[in-house]
């Protein structure tokens, strides 16, 4: 006994160091493997969603492997789209966690005036203006601050966080979600969240607008049949989510869809590809014509590229 702690004593502050650093390596690795776990399960869920759905994917109003839904809650709405892209993942998941190219794809959005990145030490912020379906300056339109977050990103799995607490018309709490998975043939399947808040402010605001401009919109989902046999398309502020959960989604295929192309004509693709894209949903989405929606979102690209005033 006396041996074995008379050989121990020298090497004592040695082992300590070492047992510290296998201790402490080994927490690392546990928290690694913690990480990799969530991302293996989490990108396994998203696969499962994708063979779940097939059948909506294959059969449903939209022309395209896309399914929508839709909720309101009390003071909350939010849309949901789940969509198979034929991007590969790696181009695509590149770009989806890049904050640049977030904002290069927002402005594909009607609505979108202009985007700017803020990188700081804390936090990276996405400055997003919304604005009027018309050529608008920045000053005359509403400027909502998103937080970006990338909460996952390997190599065959995507997590994209954008967060803002307040919006226009006393909207509070938007958020706007993003899942990337990638699949064995080459192509990319999405999650895209889209939801706000609002309160008794916001909700008069909205009623308003929906009683008065917004009266005849709609959304996507068929809520029952006109006396003609048409559908009839869920209204109020599940259709103005709807209508504005698409317009992002169709942001996200237009933007994907031009990476192949040459740089210098990207722009002019995707903007062309947007809106002939949201044309096939007239009936919901058509706002203008295509050359007052060319024309202003080459002005509002050209005054991004610009920078700050």
């Amino acid at each position: 006994m006396n041996q074995v702690t008379a050989l121990q004593l020298p090497y004592r502050p040695r082992f300590r160091l070492m047992a510290f650093r296998t201790i402490t390596f080994a927490l690392l690795c546990a928290g690694t493997g913690l990480a990799f776990a969530d991302d293996i399960e989490v990108s396994a869920a998203l696969r499962a969603r994708y063979l779940a759905m097939q059948e909506q994917l294959v059969h449903n109003q939209f022309g395209r492997p896309l399914h929508l839904d839709s909720s309101e809650a009390p003071g909350e709405v939010s849309g949901d789209i789940y969509a198979l892209i034929n991007s590969p993942f790696e181009s695509a998941g590149a770009a989806l966690s890049a904050p640049g190219d977030w904002c290069d794809m927002l402005l594909l959005h009607i609505d979108t005036k202009g985007c700017r990145v803020a990188s700081g030490s804390a936090e990276t912020v996405l400055s997003l203006w919304i604005g009027a379906k018309h050529d608008q300056p920045l000053s005359d339109a509403s400027r909502v601050n998103f937080s970006y977050h990338v909460h996952g990103h390997t190599e065959n799995y995507l997590r994209v966080d954008l967060d803002a607490k307040n919006g226009p018309m006393s909207t509070r709490d938007y958020r706007i979600a993003l899942e990337a998975v990638s699949l064995p043939n080459g192509q990319t399947f999405i999650h895209l969240a889209f939801s706000y808040g609002y309160g008794s402010l916001g909700r008069f605001v909205m009623q308003a607008y929906l009683a008065t401009l917004g009266r005849s919109k709609v959304g996507f989902t068929v809520v029952g049949a006109q006396p003609d046999g048409r559908p009839r398309y869920i209204g109020g502020v599940r259709g103005a989510v709807e209508r504005n959960t698409m317009r992002y989604y169709l942001a996200i295929e237009a933007y994907l869809g031009a990476l192949s192309m040459s740089s210098p004509s990207r722009f002019e693709i995707r903007i062309r590809d947007w809106y002939a894209a949201s044309e096939l949903y007239s009936r919901q989405l058509h706002e203008v014509e295509r050359g007052e929606y060319l024309d202003m979102k080459r002005k509002e690209h050209a005054r991004q590229q610009a920078g700050p005033a």
